[in-house]
């Protein structure tokens, strides 16, 4: 691939970007300092993110290189199909703000862990909280760092070892400050990650204007509707050929609603959060997370759709294909930001930079709040003060994040790293999603039921992966999804907890909406309706 690398004016461009997210993370840092004084300022910034930073952290966590490259390259190759991920998601965080999240709160649930012990027992959580550790360290973390490191070095030459540790570094400065650092960063990353997107989708838009020979952006989606009409197609039949990556209506009545519950309600990294807040400001910021969940296929699928109609049209013959002359559509954005002028290519590689910092950051703060809340602090050092759990906190991100960082160029395997990662994270979702789903709202649900679940979850999908390989992995994870709560219910049924010190069960709170919520909530579904209605 022909790589021209950043120019002066991007770096200079990327060197502001550094500057004001260092900056502006000292000042939070100085200014708030009375919050990180305790374990819970620390980890979760209690009581001091507005709104739109736990909606702009949710959205920056989440957005990472999968996006960019992997969801931007799956754009190249299936098309919109793919942004069912992104969409639904919006689907599933109004469902987490109605149901999920008052209960978490009402019960001081800070940790994933801690909810499983609560409810539960302390096997369950410690358990769970084990394998999220080892999850997160080398699998999230690790891929994070790999991906990103790729991207960088593919978009802008940067070489690929140094990517690796800056990223690492950069990361663990902004974590080191807590939660609330993190929270309000946040906000500038999105809004670089958005500003950049959006400026890359509109010079893909305007190629393909020029190329096609259309006056404008708007007749430039015409023409990608009317030269690609396959690849704008949300529901995709059984003859399609990837038809086992997105099986059809799946993604929006089967298994996509377990992936994203369980993803934006049961998973530390994301439902952190909104923790630290009151109900009415954890459910605006998810309301505002939904809403710029709408908008990432405008910034990832679009430009990838364009870069397969320009490649159709004889553009990128051979910056999208490997050494062996193999079409990849992970090269698509990559190709695309080499094309942007100088400048505004510092502003696409600083959002790409973004969306791997924060990925990063808040991955690191999740380890770093099981490994001290629900591993050390219980089983280590009971009687730990405030302050030593927050050093041991810190220290605890530097190393996962050395770890990471060791194991990262190992994976230099991976190809198609977004659909990748979705199918490896569906190994898991299923029991993780029903220990969940039952916990919260069936007080049946046993201990024994659920340690017997999680136990289960990873041979069930690798036996059904092995013996079945013909079903679609989503459809996969809604047979597990089904099976697991086989065994919740049956064993529930027929086992009875045995009591012990911890465990008592959860308040349940009013589940009633604020008017500005189901204004907000409706229309958002409404967005979905008629976006799943126009391209279906």
């Amino acid at each position: 691939m022909d790589l021209t690398g950043l120019h002066t004016l991007d770096y200079l461009v990327f060197f502001m970007y550094l500057v004001v997210v260092a900056g502006y993370g000292y000042w939070v840092f100085r200014k708030k300092s009375n919050t990180s004084d305790t374990a819970s300022g620390f980890f979760l910034a209690e009581g001091s993110l507005t709104f739109w930073a736990i909606g702009a952290s949710l959205i920056a966590s989440n957005i990472s290189a999968e996006h960019f490259i992997g969801m931007s390259g799956s754009g190249f190759a299936i098309g919109l199909a793919i942004s069912s991920y992104e969409w639904m998601a919006a689907a599933a965080l109004i469902v987490v703000a109605i149901f999920f999240l008052p209960v978490y709160l009402k019960n001081k649930i800070y940790t994933m862990p801690q909810f499983l012990r609560q409810r539960y027992n302390p096997v369950v959580a410690t358990t769970m909280a084990i394998f999220w550790l080892l999850l997160y360290i080398f699998v999230n973390l690790t891929s994070i760092i790999y991906l990103g490191a790729l991207a960088l070095e593919v978009t802008a030459g940067v070489n690929f070892t140094v990517a690796v540790v800056a990223l690492a570094l950069f990361a663990i400065l902004i974590t080191i400050g807590g939660m609330k650092v993190i929270g309000y960063t946040d906000v500038i990353q999105v809004l670089v990650l958005v500003i950049g997107g959006l400026i890359t989708t509109y010079l893909a838009l305007d190629l393909v204007a020029k190329q096609l020979g259309k006056p404008d952006i708007f007749g430039a989606f015409s023409a990608l509707k009317t030269q690609a009409d396959s690849h704008f197609h949300m529901i995709l039949k059984k003859d399609n050929p990837y038809y086992k990556d997105l099986p059809g209506l799946t993604v929006i009545i089967g298994a996509m609603w377990i992936n994203n519950l369980n993803y934006w309600g049961c998973n530390q990294y994301i439902i952190q959060r909104a923790l630290g807040a009151d109900l009415n400001t954890a459910r605006k910021g998810i309301l505002f997370a939904a809403f710029l969940k709408l908008l990432v296929p405008v910034i990832v699928v679009i430009p990838g759709i364009a870069a397969f109609v320009l490649h159709q049209n004889g553009m990128f013959q051979q910056e999208m294909v490997d050494a062996a002359g193999v079409v990849k559509p992970d090269h698509a954005y990559p190709v695309l930001l080499n094309l942007l002028p100088m400048g505004l290519k510092g502003v696409a590689f600083a959002a790409l930079t973004a969306a791997i910092v924060a990925s990063l950051a808040g991955k690191a703060n999740s380890i770093s709040t099981i490994f001290t809340l629900d591993i050390y602090k219980l089983y280590i050092k009971p009687n730990a003060s405030e302050k030593h759990l927050i050093r041991v906190g810190r220290i605890a991100v530097w190393v996962s994040m050395f770890i990471a960082v060791i194991i990262a160029p190992q994976l230099k395997v991976l190809e198609q790293a977004y659909q990748f990662i979705q199918e490896y994270s569906s190994f898991v979702a299923p029991g993780v999603f029903a220990i969940f789903f039952f916990g919260l709202f069936w007080k049946r649900a046993s201990s024994i039921a659920a340690l017997v679940t999680a136990l289960l979850t990873i041979p069930l999908s690798t036996a059904l992966k092995f013996i079945f390989p013909e079903i679609p992995f989503l459809n996969r994870m809604g047979i597990v999804f089904l099976i697991s709560a086989a065994l919740m219910i049956g064993i529930s049924l027929v086992t009875k907890d045995k009591q012990h010190a911890e465990k008592r069960e959860l308040e349940m709170p009013p589940f009633s909406l604020s008017r500005s919520f189901i204004v907000g909530a409706t229309l958002i579904i409404g967005i979905l309706v008629a976006l799943y209605t126009a391209f279906w």
